[in-house]
């Protein structure tokens, strides 16, 4: 193989030339002994005999030198060459082990040497290669068999001798680096490394630095890092170019003195120093740096990162602007004190227990009144350091309680404080940890002794009769329910009596109001003492209902003649002889009904007909008295026709705001009322066919109607006024209310705050989650919500404390006898400091006088409705008043 390699530049023609310089040497002396036998020269025979042996000897002698010589010479390149192929097998044998592919060319190109692993690259043989072969040559055979890369052999000469060498690209998927280098005697050697993995290895590389690279850039912290020798920055993410406004370009290769202003440098460079020194190569802190002339706030971490000989390398340092965040939790630490002021003078007193070992870490400075001693002197306590033993005991059982429960927990209870015994509402609420665990207990407890007196008194209200105290239509209909109850299926009767009192008007007419309502005052006290015990209600101004058990008719009439006789007895009132009389209408139970609406209408019924005979009589139902009931009846059909054939119309009244005299009672709006022009009858009272709507459902097609001609007419106004709509308890009952709204709004273009609705407390009694969630969503289509006739009925406080009504509507029994009753003028002032107190306006209707109008206005009321502003009457009537051009005279009385 050496031989083949190495076959240029052996030492054999040397050899072979000192042969035939030795040749050439003898050949003289040969033929010069040779001529001896033939003709000697004429001078030899002149020499001497010894002369010519002795030049015989040294000829010898020459010649044995020179065959020495020739012998040395040829044993000395034997030993030459065989060194020679020892040096070139072993050069070979090195050159063929290398990693590498490597050729060698003369100064003519020819190819003087070529290793295996070259072969190997390019998937060649040695029989491919042949004698005198050059490098072109060699690029050709590549090319034909498809592993040159594509380029022509000057620029595979030129870009291999560059510096970065050429790369080829095979066609398995390897890459061969090739380097060529000229050699000083003019010839070449070129090297061919497989740089495949390198270069696979490199792109992963560079892949996995361009993805942290983009994950940094992504980091909404800044993040840089720099050389530990000279500071200059080496890398800089996208915030950090953000923060400062610099490109990464302009930072990377200067340091902070280069970039910054000297004040943010020296901050920079003392923070880079101490996290030089920190033992574990890490350093936290926050510091000031300017940015353009402004003075921000960063937080920064830096972490020196050490070589693979322990030795810190580069510094990497993290930073946030944290001047937003400092002034938030300045804000916070603010709104904290704040808040503290807040728990500290809210009127509940407020203590906040921890669970564990129950001793009080909070309380604020309205719990003393609990606690009976300072709010300090109690942090760090238990109840049981605080209370007597009997009230720690219950005291902690409660707390017991709520924290199993994990829950909120309200109860009311007594209390003793200083200013005696107080009722509390206490509400108990558990604090979980992360683990889910109880941490906290928070009690709350709110002095409710004055809101229960309250709500007490308008309980009171709501089923009693503001002037005599006696239960209303709604507490009788309520014991009526009861006493079916009680007496159903077990053969027992009870009357119901319906008393009209007689001569009422008359002496309301001579003597004035005061003295009528002291004259009901004592007829009902002339009843309760008749009834013994019996219910006694009032069920309108001069009506009165009873109920008496007991063996039926005979119990009931005996009840009636014995109130008859009562009243029939002179009253005494204010000095004046006042004489009275009283009609009864009776109806019995089962016989007249099997529910307290239909024996409360059949005594009804009786009385109508007792008045019709005479007054002062006693009648007792009778079924021809179903009479009415058809009347009602026709009523019914006809009011039903009367939707569709138009005989509706509405009446407006005005209402307006409390002041000292009606001029200055600007109005403020109006509410709708339903009217019926009967072809036949006339005039309808509302009082008649607004029951049979109600009763019959035909108040949800009436209701629409209402509301949808009321909507467009105000729409109609030039002046913003509200509407206020009667919405009855059927119609949420029946039909989607809130879609009805909604679409009349759209379809007349009335703003939704123009619109008020008033209901009445039905709508929430038959179904109270409903109700209320129907309110919610009428509330929040944008229009008000207002309770009318508040004080009569049920008229509940739950109801105001479970929906924010926009208005409260005091019923006019209540206005009527003010300045007569001072009952009344109480109730009113309670109603509208109760309503004020619930952030609700108060409105009250029924005004008729002067006086009426400035005690609302002294009270603080904030409207009123009633015939001293106006009657309802066709909006035509109040053109002006709306903001129409032609305006009509208001007949407004003044007083």
């Amino acid at each position: 193989m050496a031989e083949k390699n190495w076959h240029e530049g052996s030492t054999l023609p040397i050899a072979v030339q000192a042969v035939l310089c030795l040749a050439g040497t003898v050949a003289p002396a040969r033929a010069f002994a040779l001529s001896d036998s033939l003709t000697p020269p004429d001078y030899i025979g002149q020499l001497g005999p010894n002369l010519i042996w002795e030049a015989l000897i040294a000829g010898v002698v020459v010649c044995a030198f020179l065959a020495s010589v020739a012998l040395w010479v040829h044993s000395a390149l034997r030993r030459t060459r065989r060194s020679q192929l020892r040096r070139n097998a072993f050069v070979s044998s090195a050159m063929n082990s290398l990693n590498q592919g490597v050729v060698m060319t003369d100064a003519q190109r020819r190819i003087i040497f070529c290793n295996n692993r070259y072969l190997e690259i390019y998937g060649l043989t040695r029989s491919d290669l042949w004698a005198g072969m050059t490098g072109y040559d060699i690029l050709e055979l590549r090319r034909k068999r498809g592993v040159l890369g594509g380029v022509s052999d000057d620029e595979f000469y030129e870009k291999a001798a560059s510096t970065n060498g050429l790369i080829t690209e095979l066609p398995d998927g390897r890459a061969i680096l090739v380097k060529y280098f000229i050699l000083p005697n003019g010839g070449s050697v070129a090297t061919h490394l497989d740089v495949s993995e390198q270069r696979k290895l490199s792109r992963q590389l560079a892949s996995t630095k361009q993805f942290l690279e983009s994950v940094l850039d992504h980091v909404p912290a800044c993040v840089a890092a720099k050389n530990i020798d000279d500071g200059c920055y080496i890398f800089a993410n996208s915030a950090y170019e953000r923060f400062w406004g610099l490109s990464r370009d302009y930072a990377v290769g200067k340091n902070a003195r280069e970039l910054f202003a000297a004040s943010s440098a020296a901050s920079i460079e003392a923070a880079d120093r101490a996290a030089l020194e920190a033992a574990d190569g890490r350093f936290r802190n926050e510091f000031e740096v300017d940015r353009g002339g402004e003075r921000r706030m960063v937080a920064s971490i830096r972490i020196v990162v050490r070589n693979e000989s322990n030795k810190p390398e580069f510094l990497l340092l993290v930073f946030e602007d944290i001047t937003d965040r400092r002034s938030l939790s300045q804000e916070l630490e603010s709104t904290k004190k704040f808040l503290e002021l807040v728990v500290d003078n809210i009127p509940v007193a407020l203590i906040v227990e921890q669970v564990k070992d129950g001793r009080y870490l909070l309380a604020n400075r309205s719990a003393e009144t609990i606690l009976n001693r300072r709010r300090e002197e109690a942090t760090g306590l238990t109840a049981s350091d605080i209370f007597n033993p009997k009230e720690a005991k219950l005291i902690i059982a409660r707390d017991e309680a709520a924290i199993k429960k994990r829950g909120m927990i309200t109860e009311e209870h007594p209390i003793s404080t200083k200013d005696g015994l107080r009722l509390f509402l206490t509400r108990r609420a558990t604090v979980l940890n992360d683990a889910g665990e109880p941490q906290y207990l928070i009690k709350t407890h709110e002095d409710v002794t004055d809101r229960r007196q309250t709500e007490s008194r308008m309980a009171h209200m709501a089923y009693h009769d503001g002037l005599t105290d006696l239960p209303n239509r709604a507490a009788f209909l309520q014991a009526l329910t009861q006493m079916i109850e009680a007496c159903e299926g077990t053969g027992e009767e009870f009357a119901v009596l319906c008393v009209d009192l007689d001569g009422l008007k008359e002496v309301n007419d001579v003597f004035g109001h005061a003295l009528g309502d002291k004259l009901l005052i004592e007829v009902a006290q002339r009843l309760q003492d008749s009834a013994r015990g019996g219910v006694v209600a009032r069920l309108s101004g001069d009506e009165f209902g009873l109920i008496i058990d007991g063996k039926q008719p005979e119990a009931g009439l005996a009840l009636a003649q014995q109130i008859g006789e009562a009243i029939a007895q002179e009253f005494q009132i204010d000095g004046r002889p006042v004489r009275a009389g009283a009609t009864t209408g009776m109806s019995i139970f089962p016989h007249n009904g099997a529910d307290g609406a239909s024996l409360l209408a059949n005594a009804g019924a009786a009385l109508f007909r007792a008045k019709q005979k005479s007054r002062g009589t006693i009648s007792l139902y009778q079924p021809e008295m179903d009479q009415q009931i058809r009347d009602r009846r026709v009523l019914h059909q006809d009011l039903s026709m009367a939707i569709k054939n138009g005989e509706l119309s509405l009446a407006f009244q005005p209402q307006g705001i409390a002041r000292l005299s009606v001029a200055e009672s600007d109005i403020i709006g109006f509410e709708a009322l339903a009217r019926w022009q009967h072809p036949v009858r006339g005039q309808v009272s509302p009082a008649e066919f607004i029951p049979i709507a109600e009763e019959s459902g035909l108040i949800v097609e009436m209701g629409e109607w209402i509301l949808r001609e009321a909507c467009r007419e105000a729409a109609s106004w030039p002046k913003p006024l509200q509407v206020a709509v009667n919405l009855s308890p059927a119609q949420f009952m029946h039909g989607d209310v809130v879609g009805l709204v909604h679409s009349i709004l759209i379809e007349t273009g009335l703003a939704p705050g123009r619109l008020e609705l008033e209901i009445t407390e039905g709508v929430l009694i038959e179904d109270f989650d409903r109700g209320l969630a129907l309110l919610r969503r009428l509330k929040a289509l944008g229009v008000r919500i207002s309770m009318d006739d508040f004080g009569s009925g049920y008229s509940s406080l739950s109801y105001l404390q479970a929906f924010p009504f926009d208005k409260i509507k005091i019923d006019r029994a209540f206005i009527i006898n003010l300045g007569r009753n001072p009952q009344s003028a109480a109730i009113v002032r309670a109603v509208i400091d109760l309503g004020h107190g619930l952030d609700m306006s108060i409105i009250a209707e029924g005004v008729e006088t002067i006086e009426q109008l400035a005690f609302l206005a002294k009270e603080g009321c904030d409207g009123v409705q009633g015939y001293l502003l106006g009657k309802p009457l066709p909006i035509g009537k109040y053109a002006g008043l709306v903001g129409r051009t032609e305006v009509i005279a208001l007949a407004l009385k003044t007083g």
